[in-house]
């Protein structure tokens, strides 16, 4: 996250906006059930990527799109090298090769990232996949020039700038990367179904980290001969996509790129589905909270367009909230807690997984039973037309709200250039939203006959202690990679770039943020509202004073409970009735509750909004809170509190809060909200009802909202579905309490023991004497040096200089009441007690003898002020920052005078306002990793250390 988008971290709805993966809506007011939902085709039609194409003569292959929504280009460039292109003894050197990517080249040596920090870019990292390797950024329009610059010289100029140190440390940070994802429950999952589902030798078959073997094998001449294999611009695409038009790209690309010479030519590896000889069947156990029963099977590719008729098939199976996984394992027989379905389409190969979590105290086998049933049922019959337009709706709007970006990990720019590198085809998503279009039932249940009658490979994952060791796992000794042809192609050394001077950072446009206009409706229930007219896409969030301080701690776990139920039932509509009518609207609601706000927020597209706004209503106003949904409901968040209490981060996190805010502060808890197992046991459906009555109420909330239709519309349309809202008379209002936390006397070390844990986590806090109201704009830049951002003090020296670590980061999230400081580190087993030591060092020296420099004031000003014209681009980040100017009452022009406050803030600054609030001889460490090797560690730092056992579900 930039800085920017800490400064509006506390009140943030980004994470409800990803719900639309899963959406769930309720009944719509009767005035509003004559309103026809747009057709799938005239949906499809709002999915529009115009572009064009130019190769160089060097073979780079370039896509221009034009999009000047905002004043911001994005930057990506794809090369046709994954995973499977890795040979035998070589796994895993994709990825650590895209770290060392980001280490520097030879006319920009450095960190990667600073130089693109210092014109405020936005969006910017890079991954590896099995098909290729992406690195992308998005700039403002006036430093697209240093982009192309960095982009270039990585690609033409990198080897001089690669040595054996760098090696060594990344691969140090892959290796950290390893063990933090294997450390979590269900961690080492995809290494089974991959080796299982692909014989030996298939590129498929190994993970893209690789194994601990193959990462130590990795030489100097090894990685330098991979650059040199892979990377030439003739097995690259460049998609610019934003502030841009072809004549500007192609004179800046030529300029840049066109004196690359071409590279060697890279061999497709064109690996397919495999069909097993024979069922295959395994089971293993892992620190999970309830058993996870899995189906999985190899299928088509990104080019064969029979996955689109899977895609709908596994929707209909498990994807849509009322799929026949859901309904039958969940919701009717309720013997699983919750349902899956996956297929992840590559270059030429698919991999279809079907997951369900069994209820606990419900016999695996049944659940086993049962879902290979359905899915039987549904092989046999195929679906129905019903279920295949909802499917094609909700493919359609994800797709829509997919490319409103033109950049990052999704938008505009990655859709153009995955057709262009797997399909020489651009425009690949058009052929497949095409192919959704003219799907019929018989066609979904030809491809899934076709594909799912085939042997499966079963795997069951029971709670105990984990039986795998994830080091040796993720390689493949009969690894094949990719035949290169070196002919013609000149292995001396790349001529130096006559043009070895970084741009400038160039003219970034001041922000200007969308006017912010305000209405009040028949109730008195105050709209906040902004016009984002870039998309056909409404955004509402009913915004409440509630939140997990609502609950306290005595009813911990009633808020979120309250909530999830909200999409149960309401309206007089059952919960799968109330998914069916989500999903034909293609939008979605969900509820969530935050520290200080519960927010139930409505991602409509604007051609279904009437009726999406009145099944808005009915689940602020009419949820039913039926008993059985509640019992469904508690067993389901059972199982998220035990599925936290065996996550290595969750439990530091919650430990820590803890032991900041003491046990009566409402702060103490999980911020996750999940609950504790008493509060949720004993809740009924009056429980529910009152908390809803309490707090979801016209007097205790706000309506925040980013729409493309005026605001006069949106409010005649919520007065229809609104406007008569009153309080229940009967109840008053919720009110929170604040007991002030205790005041640590110095440092004290609280170890979690989780035996066998792989790797360490780090939580480290302190209470702050400030609130997310008071102006901690000095505080926030202070802290992204100390430890907020990529480039901060504590990330730099535990993962780039010593490779302890995936990443480290401090974070001040801004809440009501009094804010803490805290710091992340998942850290290498061995060196705790050295990570501890250099967190406490880095700390000490910025408090007291060097504050920040120069040099870093610079860095991060820049940054800050240059990023916020691309931090606006989505309108989600729109509603955040809406959400946050009224939350701390803030003024309309708040974002917009940000520059000049940043310009006349100086390093001193920085340094009072951090020595102000943080003092680390009264941090709090909590470490959650195994006694047998941190403990001993600990002994050494002169400090009080407290063991506690991690907690029960986790054994």
């Amino acid at each position: 996250m930039t800085l920017a988008g800490r400064l509006f971290s506390g009140a943030s709805l980004a994470l409800l906006l990803t719900l639309s993966t899963s959406p769930a809506l309720s009944a719509p007011a009767p005035v509003a059930a004559a309103v026809q939902p747009a057709t799938a085709a005239e949906l499809a039609r709002l999915v529009n990527i115009p572009y064009e194409r130019f190769v160089l003569p060097n073979g780079l292959r370039v896509l221009v799109h034009t999009d000047r929504k905002a004043p911001v280009v994005a930057v990506s460039i794809w090369y046709g090298v994954g995973s499977k292109h890795e040979p035998a003894g070589r796994t895993g050197f994709a990825h650590l090769f895209e770290h060392l990517m980001f280490n520097g080249s030879e006319n920009a040596p450095g960190d990667f990232f600073k130089p693109l920090q210092e014109v405020g870019a936005t969006d910017f990292n890079g991954s590896t996949w099995f098909d290729r390797t992406n690195y992308f950024q998005t700039v403002p329009t006036g430093a697209l020039d240093r982009a192309l610059f960095l982009e270039s010289d990585r690609m033409g100029h990198l080897l001089g700038a690669v040595t054996q140190e760098k090696l060594d440390n990344q691969r140090g940070v892959v290796q950290n990367e390893k063990r933090q994802y294997d450390n979590q429950p269900f961690g080492l999952v995809d290494y089974l179904i991959n080796d299982n589902l692909f014989p030996p030798g298939h590129g498929y078959r190994h993970s893209t980290i690789g194994s601990m073997a193959d990462l130590d094998a990795a030489s100097l001449d090894d990685v330098k001969r991979w650059f040199t294999d892979n990377y030439g611009p003739n097995n690259a695409v460049l998609v610019l996509a934003g502030d841009i038009d072809t004549p500007t790209a192609r004179r800046l690309v030529e300029k840049y790129f066109g004196a690359i010479p071409r590279g060697p030519r890279v061999a497709p590896v064109s690996d397919g589905p495999v069909t097993l000889k024979a069922p295959v069947n395994l089971t293993h156990k892992d620190r999970v909270a309830t058993t996870r029963i899995y189906r999985s099977w190899s299928t088509p590719g990104l080019n064969d367009l029979s996955s689109v008729a899977l895609e709908a098939g596994v929707s209909v199976l498990g994807g849509l909230s009322s799929s026949r996984l859901d309904n039958a394992l969940v919701r009717d027989e309720k013997i699983a807690v919750s349902v899956m379905a996956d297929l992840s389409v590559f270059q030429s190969v698919g991999v279809l997984t079907l997951a369900a979590d069994v209820r606990p105290g419900v016999s695996p086998d049944l659940v086993a039973k049962r879902m290979d049933e359905v899915i039987a049922g549904l092989v046999r019959s195929g679906p129905t037309a019903e279920e295949l337009d909802r499917a094609r709706r909700v493919e359609i709007a994800g797709k829509i709200r997919a490319t409103e970006a033109v950049g990052g990990f999704g938008g505009k720019a990655v859709t153009l250039a995955e057709g262009e590198l797997y399909a020489d085809d651009a425009a690949l998503y058009r052929k497949r939203l095409n192919a959704w279009a003219a799907l019929t039932p018989g066609a979904v249940q030809s491809a899934l006959q076709a594909w799912l009658s085939r042997p499966a490979l079963s795997l069951r994952i029971d709670p105990g202690e984990r039986d795998l060791d994830g080091g040796p796992l993720g390689g493949d000794p009969a690894a094949k990679g990719a035949v290169i042809d070196r002919t013609g192609v000149a292995q001396s050394a790349r001529t130096p770039r006559a043009d070895p001077v970084m741009p400038g950072a160039g003219k970034v446009p001041a922000l200007d943020f969308p006017e912010v206009e305000r209405a009040v409706l028949s109730n008195g229930m105050p709209v906040v509202y902004a016009r984002r007219a870039s998309e056909p896409r409404t955004l509402v969030a009913a915004s409440f004073d509630a939140g997990t301080a609502a609950d306290g701690v005595r009813d911990y776990g009633a808020q979120s409970m309250m909530l999830q139920a909200l999409t149960e039932g309401a309206g007089g509509l059952s919960s799968r009735e109330i998914a069916e009518r989500s999903e034909l609207l293609g939008a979605s609601v969900g509820g969530m509750a935050g520290a200080d706000r519960s927010n139930v927020v409505l991602d409509a597209l604007t051609p279904n909004l009437a009726p999406s706004l009145a099944l808005f209503a009915d689940v602020l106003r009419r949820p039913t809170f039926e008993p059985a949904v509640v019992e469904r409901l508690r067993g389901q968040q059972l199982a998220r509190i035990s599925a936290e209490a065996n996550n290595p981060s969750a439990i530091a996190a919650a430990e820590l809060s803890k032991r900041l805010y003491g046990g009566a502060h409402p702060y103490s808890v999980r911020a996750s909200g999940a609950g504790d197992t008493e509060v949720v046991g004993r809740l009924t459906p009056a429980d529910l009802k009152t908390q809803h009555d309490r707090w979801i109420r016209p007097d205790n909330g706000r309506l925040v909202i980013v729409s493309d239709r005026p605001l006069a519309e949106i409010v005649t349309l919520l007065n229809v579905s609104l406007g008569d809202w009153k309080p229940e008379p009967s109840i008053a209002r919720g009110a929170k309490a604040f007991p002030a936390p205790p005041a640590p006397s110095g440092n004290r070390v609280v170890l979690v023991d989780r035996p066998k844990s792989p790797q360490s986590v780090i939580a480290a806090g302190q209470v702050l004497d400030a609130r997310g109201g008071d102006d901690l704009l000095a505080l926030q830049s202070g802290n992204e040096i100390l430890g907020g951002g990529f480039l901060s003090r504590l990330n730099m020296n535990l993962r780039e200089t010593k490779g302890w670590s995936y990443g480290v980061r401090s974070v001040i999230p801004e809440t009501v009441e009094r804010i803490a400081f805290r710091v992340t580190a998942p850290v290498q087993a061995d060196r705790t007690k050295d990570s501890i030591t250099e967190i406490l060092k880095e700390t000490r020296d910025f408090t007291t003898i060097l504050g920040a420099t120069a040099e870093e004031r610079q860095l991060t000003i820049d940054g800050a002020t240059r990023e916020l014209p691309g931090q606006f681009e989505r309108s989600a980040s729109v509603l955040n920052g809406l959400s946050t100017l009224t939350e701390f009452k803030r003024p309309d022009d708040w974002f917009e005078r940000l520059p000049e406050r940043y310009g006349a803030m100086t390093a001193a600054d920085m340094d009072a306002a951090v020595r102000r609030v943080i003092d680390p001889a009264r941090l709090t460490f909590v470490i959650v990793g195994d006694a047998a090797v941190v403990k001993p560690q600990l002994d050494q730092l002169g400090l009080p250390v407290e063991v506690i056992a991690a907690p029960p579900a986790a054994k």
